[in-house]
This record gives structure tokens, C-alpha cells and sequence, in this order.
């Protein structure tokens, strides 16, 4: 299975999600898109794959998010995608593709609804919290 996670590995819900994806047995295409970041073309068709808007991908916390006044509404995609591209850090993490589709996997488990589904064993994310459990079965 081809996955590819935009990561961000100073973040633990980027991390935990890295890990679920190995877990599951896939080795997945690691892009730290802060140093190589997704063209705009890219940003949009992730957006529209996932089913959502280019909004929904962006990230406030962190990042200059209010200073840029993208809490306007009426700002277009072109100034959301223009703001990310001067900004990468704009852009909220992780994102994963896989051949079952595109999330922004927050929370880190929302991950497992892109990977095949399949014997899975116990994982514990980093903070502790249990998202398989010994039986293999996802925690909600």
C-alpha cells in the first residue's frame, strides 16, 4: 500500500500517526513538509480529496495564523494558498494519502480509517493512551 504522511516530527500527533502507519506494516513516503512543502496544486487537491475545504487544512496554533487575518471568511482558496506558501508552518499536520483516501489525522487514530484493516496489534500512543487494545480492537 502506498501511503504518503506530510509530517511534522516535532509533533506528537504526527508522530503517534507515523507510528500507527508502521504498526499497521506499511512503511509509508515521509514528507517533513516544512522543509520540502507541498505546491499549491497539491494543498488544494488534498483539500478537495478529503472531502473538505482548503480551511479545514489549515492550522491557527503556532502559527500566524490571526496576525495574517485568515480569520477573514471571505478570503479565496488563492489567498489561503497564498498565505501557506509564504507560511508551511499554516498548514496542519499531519496529513496522510493513502489508496483509501485523504485525512487530516487529528486525532492520530483517525489514521487507521486509511490503512487496510487487518490483524492489528495493541498500540499505546505516546501520552499513554490506549488505540488498539489486546484484543486488536480500536479504542473510540
Amino acid at each position: 500500500m502506498d501511503v504518503i504522511i506530510y509530517h511534522n516530527p516535532a509533533c506528537g500527533t504526527s508522530r503517534n500517526a507515523l507510528e500507527l502507519i508502521r504498526h499497521a506494516g506499511v512503511e509509508p513516503h515521509v514528507i517533513e513538509y516544512l522543509k520540502t512543502p507541498p505546491s499549491r496544486e497539491r494543498i488544494a487537491d488534498m483539500a478537495a480529496r478529503a472531502g473538505g475545504s482548503l480551511r479545514d487544512l489549515l492550522r491557527e496554533k503556532g502559527t500566524p495564523f490571526a496576525e495574517l487575518g485568515l480569520t477573514d471568511e471571505t478570503l479565496s482558496d488563492d489567498q489561503l494558498l497564498d498565505a501557506i506558501e509564504a507560511h508551511p508552518i499554516l498548514l496542519n499536520r499531519p496529513i496522510v494519502v493513502s489508496p483509501l483516501g485523504v485525512k487530516l489525522c487529528r486525532p492520530s487514530e483517525a489514521v487507521l480509517d486509511l490503512l487496510p484493516a487487518g490483524n492489528l496489534r495493541p498500540f499505546t500512543k505516546e501520552d499513554g493512551e490506549v488505540v488498539i487494545d489486546a484484543d486488536g480492537k480500536r479504542v473510540r
